[in-house]
């Protein structure tokens, strides 16, 4: 196991531990024990487990320290194992509750008998959760909420997530024998921040073994169809994944017809009839032949696409990306050949919202240097959290001026080709100032502003708030708009139009928190705000190393906005990003 999986396993044994409601000495311990070992550089960690010197490391005693090397050295701990076995499911269950901690979670098993999600919604619903001291009536009605939103947010999941299902079992049906093509369609092929379900139109003549194959497929808990040339399974998880097998004359048209989205079929279908022709998942034919088409001769007579750039051909249209496929307005720029450069992963050449260990990250300084040194970048930014942020262990101006210190100082020494950018995610306090002031801002070479409290404030008050901030002349960019988490917390109430607005007028750039489970500022909002002269700033919002990968998240969204490298900031090289950063600070 890894340093990280570790310190993962150590938390969930301290989380655990607290459902139970065992000694908070004892749960303070593993949580300690997993915050010490994500502070250890990963090449002393290993040699530290490895000749019997974690017990030396602050925060992890003999015990730990022989529960880690049993981790490290197996992958498996007997005693999470058995704390595991020793937890009724359906109290892990009610954690994915926003606002229910495992603290909570034991007083509600306590108090009221409550070991699931159903019995918390009857107790809830018969009034007893809000008696209960320290709960009460808004408590028990977020709550609610928050079954009721589980409930709906267990029939998406998120792209992240899905490609990465997706990816191993297309490339599965490509290795097959008479597999001429294969690929993902759908929301997945669009780049959706959610998904429903996975779809795989595959070309071939030869479709029983592939149906074998893919019914077969390691993960599946159920077969749910299964035809000559089609089938269903439901994954492990819960997400479905339906196989098309067309042949290989039908395959693009198939391909984009299950790539979608409804309304851009719609269009392309209309458009297609004004042209005399039909358009569908089996071809594009004289329209004479609608109803006929799946007929061989009927086909025959239509359109012969060799891939989907033809297709658009066909129609008068240059190439639309998938991610573009939304039905607006993407079809008539088509027909201009006007469709835009979209911006490209290889574009990105760094980015500015990262944390370290020395607030809630999981990466050192140096691994998160290293990390961007080796995906190519030219430039790092170290944002992590201000002093308000206490549940993140944010930086009070003494620890935030001596981060400063140490990146220059890493900087001067050369120790990396990749620059590292001093900066704070500075919390906007809920009267919109900025948690920092001015002199300490003033020490930085950026600064992003975001939103960490009082989620429930009004959109008026949290508008207000939010404008203030981005009107403050120490602020560079706005991090993570609406403060959404997918498929797990709604935005709060903010006029997203006002504040782009002030952004606009105060030469503030607004990220596009690439984290998959953010994706803020939507997709949708972007077109129009970057025609205004909006900047964008694709931002892992990483939190260790490995994260500064989700960028690709991010740029998913930023090319379904309609974005070009030259509306996003951080596509600039070294030297012209420096001198940008200097000039805004010039401007304060």
């Amino acid at each position: 196991m890894t340093k990280n999986e570790i310190a993962d396993v150590l938390s969930e044994i301290a989380t655990l531990m607290e459902l139970k409601g065992e000694n908070p000495f004892k749960v303070r311990a593993y949580a300690n024990g997993a915050r010490a070992i994500e502070a250890i550089e990963n090449a002393e960690f290993a040699s530290m487990v490895e000749e019997g010197r974690l017990n030396t490391v602050k925060g992890i005693g003999e015990a730990l320290a022989a529960k880690v090397a049993e981790l490290h050295a197996t992958g498996r701990l007997a005693f999470l194992d058995a704390l595991k076995a020793s937890i009724e499911p359906g109290l892990v269950d009610m954690l994915e509750i926003p606002s229910l901690g495992p603290k909570k979670i034991a007083v509600l098993k306590r108090e009221l008998g409550v070991t699931s999600i159903m019995e918390l919604e009857r107790a809830c619903k018969e009034g007893k959760v809000a008696a209960l001291a320290g709960f009460g009536e808004k408590t028990q009605e977020k709550l609610l909420a928050g079954i009721r939103n589980r409930e709906a947010y267990s029939r998406r999941h998120l792209w992240w997530k899905a490609v990465g299902l997706a990816a191993p079992i297309l490339h599965g049906l490509r290795a097959l024998p008479g597999v001429q093509a294969a690929e993902s369609a759908g929301s997945l092929r669009r780049r959706m921040e959610t998904v429903g379900d996975l779809d795989f139109i595959v070309a071939s003549s030869e479709p029983r073994p592939i149906v074998d194959w893919f019914t077969a497929i390691p993960g599946v808990v159920e077969v749910t169809a299964r035809g000559d040339t089609k089938a269903s399974v439901r994954l492990d998880g819960g997400l479905q994944a339906d196989l098309r097998i067309v042949p290989a004359d039908q395959y693009v048209f198939a391909l984009h017809h299950f790539t979608g989205s409804k309304d851009h079929n719609v269009q392309m279908r209309q458009r297609a009839l004004e042209r005399g022709l039909s358009l569908s998942e089996w071809g594009l034919v004289p329209a004479s032949g609608e109803g006929t088409a799946r007929d061989k001769s009927a086909r025959s007579e239509g359109v012969r696409a060799a891939d989907e750039r033809a297709l658009f051909a066909a129609l008068g249209l240059s190439f639309i990306p998938p991610e573009l496929r939304e039905g607006l307005g993407e079809i008539e720029v088509a027909e201009k050949g006007e469709l835009p450069r979209l911006v490209e992963l290889s574009d990105l050449r760094g980015s500015f919202h990262n944390h370290t260990t020395e607030s809630d990250g999981r990466s050192t300084l140096h691994e998160m240097a290293a990390a961007a040194q080796a995906l190519g970048w030219d430039y790092l930014g170290i944002a992590d959290h201000s002093k308000s942020s206490r549940q993140a262990n944010g930086l009070a101006e003494d620890r935030l001026l001596a981060q400063v210190s140490e990146i220059r100082a890493l900087n001067a020494a050369g120790t990396y080709r990749t620059h590292v950018f001093t900066g704070t995610e500075c919390d906007i306090l809920p009267d919109g100032s900025l948690d920092f002031d001015d002199a300490v801002l003033g020490e930085l070479d950026y600064v992003v502003a975001s939103v960490h409290s009082a989620f429930s404030q009004d959109e008026a008050a949290m508008t207000a708030r939010i404008v203030r901030a981005v009107e403050h002349p120490r602020t560079t960019m706005l991090g993570h708009l609406t403060g959404r988490l997918l498929l797990e917390r709604e935005a709060y109430r903010v006029d997203a139009a006002k504040v782009i607005d002030a952004a606009i007028a105060n030469g503030v750039v607004i990220e596009l928190n690439a984290n998959p489970r953010r994706l803020d500022m939507d997709w949708r909002l972007w077109r129009r705000a970057a025609e205004r002269g909006l900047l964008c700033s694709i931002n892992p919002d990483a939190h260790e190393a490995n994260a500064l990968q989700l960028v690709l998240a991010g740029v998913n969204s930023a090319r379904k906005g309609w974005l070009t490298a030259a509306s996003v900031l951080n596509t600039l090289p070294l030297a012209k990003m420096a001198a940008w950063l200097e000039a805004r600070r010039s401007r304060r």
